[in-house]
């Protein structure tokens, strides 16, 4: 396994994040401790959750599987750089959602509960708040770093501007600010090339993609299809249906490489600038296994450009759309 550093900060990660979302609603909590066990085996040190997922179980169940995780000792937590992330409402209640220092106190003291830990390394912001002035958003963070509950912090869904409007209030009040911004990016979904990366480069995050896949989109889904082993419905069969010759081209270019459509999908988000570790999100030992395999892939300048003109990206702005 290869480490790198999270931005700018001292903070070494491993070249994949364990993503968390599945483990309650789609995997068992046994089935989850399997999977994160064996992420540890192959090296993978850094692990992604939210205070809201847990789907029809209930939110704070995905955090309560890690923490009970945790609870088994073994090391578990300590080789662990755990980032979790608030924003959504856990009930209809005023302030159980958002940004507010009430909401960073109490939804931080919940997440620490029920991952069963005293600190959290990554707090993230799950999205941007539009109500809450930064001024109180980075106070409420530097008073959770002075009580040693969180070592960083990062945002999540942030446009270009956003990052850069954060990191300069944090910067007029002598605090590190963010460290990294979660994005949705792959090969079909490049809009991030736009303004955030270069905004997370110009003011030192990494980017840790999410959906790199595009919900399996880039994961051989064509030859699933042929073979019955996958159906399509709602948006996800729209989106095939607009990159269809595209991503046939995609398969058929992984099989002249001699590799899987996702382990090409992964590996082509590794090469790119700015990239700490994309989150792979398993449901099962066998899709984590699999995900591992893309570490092993290079993909040299002439498969990079091909990779390009199948799914072309977006220009740094504002050379996209002007001179």
């Amino acid at each position: 396994m290869d480490y790198t550093h999270l931005g700018r900060s001292g903070l070494k990660v491993s070249r994949l994040c364990l993503g968390t979302m599945n483990f309650g609603p789609q995997t068992t909590e046994p089935d989850s401790f399997s999977i994160m066990d064996s992420a540890h085996e192959h090296g993978i040190n850094f692990f992604d959750t939210a205070n809201v997922y847990g789907g029809d179980l209930g939110r704070g169940i995905t955090e309560t599987i890690l923490g009970n995780w945790f609870e088994q000792g073994g090391g578990r937590r300590e080789r662990t750089v755990l980032a979790t992330k608030l924003y959504g409402d856990m009930t209809p209640w005023p302030n159980e959602g958002k940004l507010s220092a009430l909401n960073i106190r109490r939804a931080l003291d919940a997440s620490l509960t029920r991952l069963k830990t005293d600190y959290i390394d990554l707090y993230q912001f799950h999205h941007v708040d539009r109500e809450t002035p930064w001024d109180e958003i980075w106070q409420a963070m530097e008073t959770a770093v002075a009580q040693g509950k969180i070592l960083y912090a990062g945002s999540s869904n942030f446009a270009g501007w956003h990052i850069a409007t954060a990191q300069a209030e944090a910067r007029r009040r002598n605090f590190t600010g963010l460290v990294s911004e979660q994005s949705i990016y792959n090969l079909l979904k490049r809009d991030i090339e736009l303004e955030v990366i270069p905004s997370a480069i110009g003011n030192g995050l990494g980017i840790i993609p999410w959906s790199p896949l595009n919900g399996g989109l880039l994961g051989g889904v064509l030859r699933k299809e042929q073979e019955g082993k996958r159906r399509l419905e709602g948006r996800a069969a729209e989106t095939l249906a607009t990159h269809r010759d595209a991503i046939e081209k995609y398969e058929d270019f992984a099989a002249e490489l001699g590799h899987e459509p996702g382990d090409i999908g992964l590996a082509w988000l590794l090469h790119q600038p700015a990239v700490t570790a994309p989150i792979i999100g398993p449901r099962t030992q066998g899709q984590l296994d699999a995900a591992v395999r893309a570490l092993d892939v290079t993909l040299d300048p002439a498969a990079l450009a091909r990779l390009d003109e199948i799914f072309p990206g977006r220009k740094t702005a504002p050379e996209d759309y002007a001179w």
